[in-house]
């Protein structure tokens, strides 16, 4: 199963040369640049591990793409992405957000249904990484 989160999720996986392209936009609208790294894809998991510092004032995207090769190197079996983060007044959030890598397995999620008093049922879903991860970073 794959994972599908953040921009181009439902297209083939990015080349570096894609990557470089993003990057080069976001650093061109004068966004800053940031790698964070996970083993639990969870969409409501928003706090990933950063690789580094975010990447303000860079302005060439080789810059990214060296940070990107090393954390491949050191987390490559883990969800890996780049976000964008515009600091102008009145937006301050993530503007970009894509994965650039994933782990050769992806064990995907479980559906968890709990009955509660009366007919309530309510529904979560689990990520089966957390599984394989115990203290999930």
């Amino acid at each position: 199963m794959k994972v599908t989160q953040g921009q181009f999720s439902f297209l083939p996986d990015l080349t570096d040369a894609d990557i470089a392209k993003q990057v080069e936009y976001a650093l061109e609208k004068g966004w800053a640049v940031a790698v964070e790294y996970t083993t639990d894809p969870h969409p409501r998991n928003t706090y990933w591990t950063m690789w580094g510092n975010p990447m303000f004032d860079l302005k060439d995207p080789a810059g990214v793409m060296m940070e990107i090769t090393a954390c491949r190197r050191e987390h490559g079996g883990k969800y890996i992405r780049v976000l964008a983060f515009d600091s102008k007044k009145g937006w301050e959030s993530i503007r970009m957000n894509f994965m650039i890598n994933r782990p050769e397995y992806e064990p995907g999620f479980e559906l968890v249904r709990a009955e509660g008093p009366g007919r309530t049922v309510r529904y979560t879903l689990r990520s089966h990484s957390t599984a394989a991860y115990p203290a999930a970073s």
